[in-house]
């Protein structure tokens, strides 16, 4: 009995430290247009428009957009079961964007991710259909403590080089592990 006790504590003893369990965030059903895999399309859709200092300029539904993105692929990356042949270090550099991203729009710093998820979201489709008085609506509550303010900086995001980095390293990460997999499953594209 003791040894079966001792064998219990010994299995449970990884689990002491990790805390509570980090907020899950999910996109939502118009995140892809069509068929496709919406968080492949975050990886690449946030890597694209991320690219370079101004790439989002003028563009606040399309900032509001990959931040969102960003904010999904935060909580995705580092726990989701897909995941799991990414480099650790990807996880840890979505987070740090997250953080640079929320400073940079006056998001609260503890907001959950779901709120800035479903808030920018809303955004953005507001602002598609040119009614920037809804798209503040959108950006309510504790996660924006300023909405209008909020709607100001995504239609001029200063330079985000962690967002830039972050976003860049997961789109390569994603065709490391796609290329990998595809090889270690034969399919090297050539026929036979």
């Amino acid at each position: 009995m003791r040894v079966l006790l001792v064998l219990g504590l010994i299995a449970l003893a990884p689990l002491a430290g990790c805390g509570p369990a980090q907020p899950y965030a999910s996109l939502p059903q118009d995140a892809v247009t069509g068929i496709g895999d919406p968080t492949r399309a975050a990886v690449i859709g946030s890597a694209y428009a991320f690219a370079g200092p101004g790439s989002l300029s003028n563009q606040p539904d399309a900032a509001a957009r990959a931040a969102a993105q960003v904010e999904y692929l935060a909580t995705e990356i580092p726990t989701g079961p897909r995941w799991v042949d990414f480099n650790p270090t990807v996880g840890l550099e979505l987070q740090a964007a997250r953080r640079e991203l929320r400073g940079a729009l006056g998001i609260a710093g503890d907001a959950p991710p779901q709120a800035v998820v479903d808030g920018l979201f809303a955004a953005s489709r507001a602002l598609r259909l040119g009614n920037a008085m809804a798209a503040e609506q959108a950006l309510t509550g504790p996660a924006f403590p300023d909405g209008r303010a909020t709607l100001a900086r995504l239609a001029k995001l200063p330079d985000l080089p962690r967002t830039r980095s972050a976003t860049a390293l997961t789109e390569r990460e994603l065709y490391r592990v796609e290329q990998d997999n595809q090889l270690s499953s034969g399919g090297d594209g050539a026929k036979l």
